[in-house]
């Protein structure tokens, strides 16, 4: 996960808008009506969708800024595609269509540089080895292979492998006029699955829209797991107070996850 970063691509992620559902619905609406200033304003309120997605992706904070403008033209394209009449969530539709760019960036820009000082330890290496087969009929050791050139085996294996052709996640596997299927789309993971990133966004959404005390209840009962009295001892109030709160967050959460 890439350190996080306030600033990026010039705009501060700290000072986001955060669109309520009616405003959403309401810029939509303007949006079809070709407002080009509701769309800007549609696109500011789901950035944080782009950033909760680019995170994901992100191991560098270095490639943070091109990863959110190439979200950022998923999200537009969402936007521009996105059917009303479906009854189907915005963020349901924008999350798999800034991913699909996403991963479409990435699969054009993988390079993997190695250094010329590796590609000429890894050379000597494979000519080494071709001529130990030819010399003892057999295939050399690494050991046998690190002796003759003079360097350890652990330098040997290092650098073969270093300039051998991975296989990128985003190599195309399948294409039949329709869209492409890539080694990533046949690898399972249960735990990061599409769906999953959805829900959770959506449940970072819902926390957001909670006051500070309702949300750190919520954030120290569920996600660090302490019990009502702790949470009581933790921030100074009675353990009934706790639980009215509780109940009244859940409340609000379900309320704005049944209307998105």
């Amino acid at each position: 996960m890439a350190q996080y970063k306030v600033e990026i691509c010039g705009v501060n992620t700290s000072k986001l808008p955060l669109l309520k559902n009616e405003e959403k619905d309401e810029l939509f609406d303007k949006i079809l009506n070709g407002d080009t200033n509701a769309r800007e304003k549609y696109i500011k309120g789901n950035l944080r969708l782009v950033l909760s997605i680019i995170q994901r992706f992100s191991n560098n904070v270095d490639d943070i800024d091109d990863l959110f403008q190439i979200g950022c033209i998923g999200l537009m394209k969402a936007i521009d595609h996105f059917d009303v009449t479906q009854q189907v969530k915005f963020s349901t539709y924008a999350v798999p269509m800034i991913i699909g760019e996403i991963r479409r960036y990435l699969r054009d820009n993988n390079s993997i540089r190695v250094s010329r000082s590796i590609r000429d330890i890894a050379y000597k290496a494979v000519y080494a080895k071709e001529n130990l087969r030819k010399e003892c009929d057999r295939e050399p050791t690494v050991e046998e292979i690190a002796k003759s050139i003079g360097i350890t085996p652990e330098e040997v294996i290092y650098a073969l492998d270093a300039i051998q052709s991975p296989v990128s996640l985003y190599e195309p596997v399948y294409s039949d006029g329709g869209d492409t299927l890539y080694i990533m789309d046949q690898v399972s993971d249960k735990k990061n699955r599409e769906e999953n990133w959805i829900e959770e966004i959506s449940l970072k959404e819902a926390l957001s829209h909670l006051g500070n005390r309702e949300r750190d209840i919520i954030h120290l009962r569920y996600f660090d797991g302490k019990t009502q009295m702790e949470v009581a001892d933790e921030i100074n109030i009675s353990q009934a107070q706790v639980s009215r709160l509780e109940k009244n967050a859940l409340k609000s959460m379900k309320t704005f996850l049944s209307n998105t």
